[in-house]
């Protein structure tokens, strides 16, 4: 194994180490973003508002699908890194092959979902009739790319668990310039639409999943992947799934209240519907940025776990707190600074720009709280505990979020898009504290124990 490419998270000081993990993920998470915003500009610029909107609608209903399944490579993260601090080759290598045939088992379900039921699903969405053609196209031809999205996805947090995120950044910028090229030349030469935006979308995600499997089956010692030694082991797989379907499960809900809000937004029509959708592009780079530091906290208190370092848990949170807090304002804040700007790149409707900036005003600001949501979570679950998160998030977020929409949006007087936006922060300052009720009383077991 080459070392270099690993990160001792046991010992030494934590904020460096954190950020040599975290910056590598970020662009990685970014250059993901810019897959779809490459989408998102092109359609928008070469195929009208209607095409901009049929894909930008298309996310919230692809998060709900594939993220009880996104949870799992969590659960995968959480083990391998427990694995790897105890320094057990041998578990290593069983949760690695089980990780691995788990994710084409799951790849395979989704793309027969998603292709058998889009049409269906974006009904039930009330997406408005005139794109609704043209995103069930874009949506089924996604679908075919669910399995080299899977194979990344926990290729890659396996990857993370031993602390190497470089690699599957280097897979991603190769990746991301080929879908960029792609984009291109399918849209503006061949005429393609969004057809041609998913289908290089596609290309691009098998490229970034062959360039992984490489990778694992060229490594040394319990990390490698050996295609013959492909199984299930069940032990394995139920700890795999103890940690990561709750948070999978509390993504897709997360998700599902999304697509009630989604819902909502489409009531006011398709000039809203591709605001909203340029603007949620544009929050995803905030998001991923402090995304981050949730992998890091999730994967610096697994290994810390697994080597009996429990001391140090609560100076991880600490310094992943500070770096989450000031990565949302900073980002957030300049986004929505520079937000005419840059809703210009994908539209140039003035309604639509304006449309856009109406959303941003109110997540943008108020983005970090998401981050410090997440990262309290993600040290939970790395101390072993998925379920009482889960349900503390389903409540204090979906919960809330769902009431929200049923009761105070329903009042003739505050029946506007701005009232739906609102759910956001104030579901995600409730949230938070309980969480971190939750993790008092969890270092206080742990104390004692």
């Amino acid at each position: 194994m080459e070392k270099k490419y690993e990160i001792d998270m046991v010992n030494g000081p934590i904020l460096k180490k954190m950020l040599l993990f975290t910056v590598p993920l970020i662009c990685s998470s970014v250059l993901q973003l810019l897959f779809n915003a490459a989408d998102i500009v092109v359609v928008g610029r070469y195929a009208g508002d209607n095409s901009l909107a049929a894909v930008g609608s298309n996310g919230s209903l692809i998060n709900l699908m594939t993220n009880v399944f996104i949870g799992l490579s969590v659960g995968a993260n959480v083990l391998a890194a427990r694995d790897y601090g105890s320094g057990n080759e041998k578990e290593l290598r069983k949760t690695v092959h089980t990780a691995m045939l788990l994710s084409l088992l799951c790849g395979v379900f989704l793309t027969i979902l998603g292709v058998i039921f889009a049409p269906r699903l974006l009904l039930l969405m009330k997406a408005p009739a005139n794109i609704l053609p043209l995103a069930a196209l874009y949506l089924r031809i996604y679908f075919l790319g669910m399995t080299a999205m899977m194979l990344y996805n926990f290729g890659s947090a396996l990857l993370r668990s031993i602390g190497d995120t470089k690699r599957p950044l280097y897979y991603l910028i190769i990746a991301g310039v080929i879908n960029v090229i792609l984009n291109l030349f399918f849209v503006i030469q061949l005429q393609m639409d969004v057809a041609g935006v998913a289908l290089a979308t596609v290309i691009s995600q098998f490229i970034s999943a062959v360039l992984v499997i490489r990778c694992m089956m060229k490594e040394q010692g319990g990390i490698q992947l050996e295609l013959s030694k492909l199984h299930i082991d069940k032990a394995k797989l139920w700890q795999i799934v103890r940690v990561g379907l709750p948070a999978g499960v509390q993504g897709s809900i997360f998700s599902l209240s999304n697509v009630a809000i989604q819902s909502s937004i489409n009531l006011f029509g398709e000039t809203v519907v591709a605001g909203n959708s340029a603007a949620m592009n544009l929050e995803g780079f905030v998001y991923v940025a402090m995304n981050s530091f949730y992998q890091a906290a999730v994967s610096f208190t697994s290994q810390n776990m697994g080597a009996g370092r429990r001391d140090r848990v609560p100076r991880i949170l600490r310094t992943a707190l500070v770096c989450v807090i000031v990565t949302g304002i900073v980002t957030g804040w300049t986004m929505y600074g520079f937000g005419k700007s840059l809703m210009s790149i994908y539209s140039g409707n003035p309604t639509v720009i304006d449309a856009g900036l109406g959303r941003m005003r109110v997540i943008m600001l108020t983005y970090f709280l998401c981050g410090i949501m997440d990262v309290i979570v993600g040290v939970l679950r790395g101390m072993g505990n998925s379920v009482t998160p889960m349900f503390v998030s389903l409540m204090g977020a979906c919960g809330l979020r769902l009431i929200w929409l049923a009761t105070v949006f329903q009042i003739p007087r505050f029946h506007q898009v701005g009232t739906v936006y609102l759910s956001y922060p104030i579901t995600w300052i409730v949230t938070l504290t309980a969480q971190f009720v939750l993790y008092l009383y969890m270092r206080s077991k742990m104390r004692k124990s």
